[in-house]
Parts: structure tokens; C-alpha cells; sequence
């Protein structure tokens, strides 16, 4: 039997490009990245490679899915928090900057 590749849905393409796409030292909330579908962008993460900035994906109140793995890696690069959740008011990427 021959592989045949499975074709990605735009939709996924969309969301993995978005995440890719998120700065250093920002995040965005799961309804940032997939505006109606919050829980599609946590599907598409659980699905993704190692090289996809997951750790820069949060949710809108600012916790954190993946608790003090997460929370490492978002102060390595300067996110700031308040107390066990990320300041959304300073580290949420702006609604204007397009994310592909």
C-alpha cells in the first residue's frame, strides 16, 4: 500500500501560522488565534510539533493549559504575570497586529 500524505485543512494551516507568528515576550488568548473556535486551536496545538511556540498561547483570563512548564517558559522570555496568571493588559499582542 502506498502513503499518501494526509492534506492539511487551510483552517489548521491558519491556526499554526498565527501561533508561529506571535513575538517573543507576547501572547495571544485560544479565541486570538481562532475568533469563534477557541477549542479548535487548543485541538490543533495538542496536534503539533515541538517546534510550534505553544507555551505563547494562553486563556483569555491569562492562565495557563500547561501550569509551571508553560509558566517557565513564558518568563524566560519576559512575559509578566500577576500572580498565577500572565498580564493580559501588557503581554496580550494587540487585536490590530494581523496575524497571518
Amino acid at each position: 500500500m502506498e502513503y499518501v500524505p494526509r492534506r492539511i485543512a487551510p483552517s489548521y494551516s491558519v491556526v499554526l501560522a498565527r501561533v508561529r507568528a506571535i513575538p517573543e515576550g507576547f501572547v495571544r488568548a485560544y479565541g486570538d488565534i481562532s475568533p469563534g473556535a477557541p477549542r479548535f486551536t487548543g485541538m490543533v496545538l495538542s496536534h503539533s510539533d515541538d517546534d510550534l511556540p505553544w507555551w505563547r498561547v494562553v486563556h483569555a483570563d491569562g492562565s495557563l493549559a500547561k501550569g509551571d512548564r508553560q509558566r517557565a517558559l513564558l518568563e524566560d522570555e519576559g512575559v509578566p504575570f500577576r500572580g498565577a496568571r500572565v498580564d493580559m493588559a501588557v503581554a496580550r499582542l494587540p487585536a490590530d497586529v494581523d496575524l497571518a
